[in-house]
C-alpha cells in the first residue's frame, strides 16, 4: 500500500459487523468492509489514496463528497473510478502509486 501510517488516517468507530471483502490495491490485499467506499477502504489502512501524477506528493481526497475530484484511482484492468463514491466489490484490483496500468 502506499504511504502507511499506524491503522490508517481513518478509524472503524461502529457497524464492525459487515461482511469482510478482500480488494487488491498494487498488487497487495487489503481487507474491506461490505458498504464502505473505496475511499474509506483506503484510508483505514494508509495515509494517502494515491500518488499525485504531475509531480510528487501523495493525495489523500479533498472534499470527501465527489466533488473536488482528487481521489481517482486507477483500476487494473482499465479505466479509473472515484474512491469516495464507488463501493468496494470483491476482486476489486486497483493501482494507487502511479504505476502504469
Amino acid at each position: 500500500m502506499n504511504k502507511k501510517s499506524e491503522g490508517g488516517q481513518f478509524v472503524r468507530l461502529s457497524e464492525t459487523e459487515r461482511p469482510e471483502i478482500t480488494i487488491h490495491v498494487n498488487g497487495e490485499a487489503v481487507t474491506a468492509l461490505a458498504g464502505d467506499t473505496v475511499l474509506t477502504a483506503l484510508m483505514m489502512v494508509g495515509a494517502a489514496v494515491r500518488e499525485f501524477e504531475f509531480g510528487a506528493g501523495a493525495r489523500a481526497g479533498f472534499c470527501l463528497m465527489g466533488a473536488c475530484q482528487d481521489c481517482w484511482v486507477k483500476q487494473e484492468e482499465g479505466g479509473s473510478l472515484r474512491a469516495c463514491s464507488t463501493y468496494v466489490r470483491e476482486g476489486l484490483r486497483l493501482i494507487t502509486d502511479g504505476g502504469e496500468q
